[in-house]
């Protein structure tokens, strides 16, 4: 793995992380592109650098969790159904479902459709979309339900949470920024607990890379979360259900 090859991915990370894609499928794409050896260095290195991106978001959000707290009980209760389920299915989720390529391509084409039909009811609606500001409790708990579906791989976490939302009535604004709020608390936690549970040996050399790595993710974090939210402000989410569904079939036919 070279500085080049933690730059790329690093900002693959920062472009992806946030956005209802599936940075993990991008990640085995790049992977497989750029031919790096699948070592443990490098499942850490793609582990650690979503700091970078947790750290964009907590950057660009901290005046409004300080100034809304309010948000801090339904974050909280959204964040503990992936907490507790996570927990509980780490070990298979790491030992059977992480490198499966075939459930990423799966997962990605039919999270493409999902989405596809979600957003065509959304579009339906009548009644006028839930704020940010008057999310419920009941609302914040089946999105950290719906969240829990990102413990498959190509789901992608954004995706899992941004349905739920919608599908409870936020609007997309509103269901864009509570996924992003809720990702920091999960993204730390999974984080954290998976170095706990795989820790890995510095040296002069993996430091720089991860150093390269997590600066390109915050950075690209920064423009990729602005530029998302102010395109669903003005958007629907069918460009990004037709992209889930073509790069499924580039996994299909260039990694499987």
């Amino acid at each position: 793995m070279t500085l080049l090859h933690a730059l790329i991915l690093g900002v693959i990370e920062g472009i992806t992380e946030f956005l209802p894609v599936s940075s993990t499928g991008h990640m085995i794409l790049a992977d497989t592109a750029l031919s790096i050896p699948q070592t443990d260095f490098l499942t850490s290195f793609e582990i650690i650098i979503q700091l970078g991106a947790i750290g964009a978001v907590a950057l660009l959000y901290v005046r409004t969790l300080l100034s809304q707290r309010a948000l801090w009980k339904p974050l909280l209760i959204a964040f503990l159904p992936t907490a507790t389920i996570g927990f509980i299915v780490y070990k298979i989720v790491k030992h059977y479902l992480l490198g499966n390529e075939s459930i990423v391509v799966y997962s990605l084409a039919l999270g493409g459709i999902a989405f596809y039909l979600i957003e065509k009811l959304v579009q339906k609606r009548k009644r006028t979309p839930i704020p940010l500001e008057h999310i419920s409790l009941k609302q914040a708990f089946f999105i950290g339900l719906g969240q829990t579906l990102s413990m498959i791989p190509g789901v992608s976490r954004s995706a899992a949470s941004i349905f739920s939302g919608l599908i409870v009535g936020l609007s997309r604004s509103a269901a864009v920024e509570f996924s992003f709020l809720l990702a920091i608390p999960t993204m730390i936690a999974a984080t954290g607990y998976d170095l706990l549970k795989t820790p890995i040996v510095l040296t002069q050399t993996t430091s720089m890379l991860l150093g390269v790595g997590l600066i390109a993710s915050f950075v690209t974090a920064l423009f990729a979360v602005k530029v998302f939210l102010h395109f669903v402000k003005q958007h629907s989410f069918l460009p990004f259900a037709l992209y889930r569904i073509l790069i499924a079939v580039l996994f299909y036919f260039f990694i499987l």
